[in-house]
């Protein structure tokens, strides 16, 4: 156990310890944990082979204390050095008699108690009895006085709904993020529409220098065409008037 300690302690101080797990580590009695675990809250001892709590210490702010299977049989005073102790679980040990669980009543706080496969359980009237000698109990093996059921999902819910509460309050309540967001968005497709009409212009822009270019070159080719058609209409008018005067010649030589 002691081993077990040093290797949970991750070379923190005792007094900087929350929890601390020792189960399956094997001992018969507690070894190497001392006082100076003073803010120690939650403890867990599960199936350690104990016969007796002896040398359990002082540990003023335990809250949750694990002991299931174990073979305890008595010794339960040797708790009260942890009067805020809300949960106890004894269940799979060798308690038999209300008797052993008379030291209980010290303990203000508790609220839960656990003593599953203990030969207590199958006494008489067992649940009223030591409903009655715990007055601040509420659960005894995981039901209520009325035998109902704990029901933790409750308070893991309020603590899920405290928590989403927390974040909105952080970040802006639910509409307020969904505006936001919206608004995002239509910045985002502004910036995009500006983007696609940018480059269209661009584009145009390229396409008028193409054709302009293209325009001068068929523009070139039609002043040619027009001159050359010009100079053949130039050739005709010169072929036409000497061939009349050849004629007229002609005509002259043969009068």
């Amino acid at each position: 156990m002691e081993k077990r300690i040093e290797l949970e302690k991750r070379g923190r101080k005792p007094d900087q310890i929350y929890e601390l797990n020792l189960d399956n580590c094997r001992s018969t009695t507690i070894e190497g944990l001392t006082d100076d675990f003073t803010n120690l809250k939650s403890l867990s001892l599960i199936n350690v082979g104990l016969t007796s709590l002896k040398g359990f210490p002082k540990l003023p702010n335990l809250q949750k204390l694990e002991l299931s299977d174990n073979r305890i049989s008595n010794g339960l005073n040797l708790l009260h050095t942890s009067p805020k102790l809300t949960n106890l679980n004894l269940s799979g040990n060798k308690i038999k008699d209300l008797d052993t669980l008379e030291p209980l009543k010290e303990f203000e706080h508790l609220k839960s108690l656990d003593l599953f496969n203990n030969e207590v359980t199958v006494i008489d009237n067992y649940r009223e009895k030591l409903f009655k000698l715990l007055p601040s109990l509420k659960y005894l093996d995981g039901f209520d006085v009325k035998e109902q059921e704990a029901d933790d999902s409750e308070q893991e819910v309020d603590s899920v709904n405290g928590n989403e509460e927390e974040e909105s309050d952080e970040y802006g309540d639910g509409e307020g993020g969904e505006e936001e967001e919206d608004e995002d968005i239509e910045d985002d497709e502004e910036v995009g529409l500006d983007a696609v009409y940018k480059d269209n212009l661009e584009e145009e822009s390229e396409g008028d220098d193409y054709e302009g270019e293209g325009s001068e070159e068929e523009d070139d080719e039609f002043i040619e065409e027009e001159e050359s058609f010009q100079g053949d209409l130039d050739t005709e008018e010169d072929a036409t008037p000497r061939g009349k005067k050849r004629k007229h010649e002609g005509e002259e030589e043969v009068n």
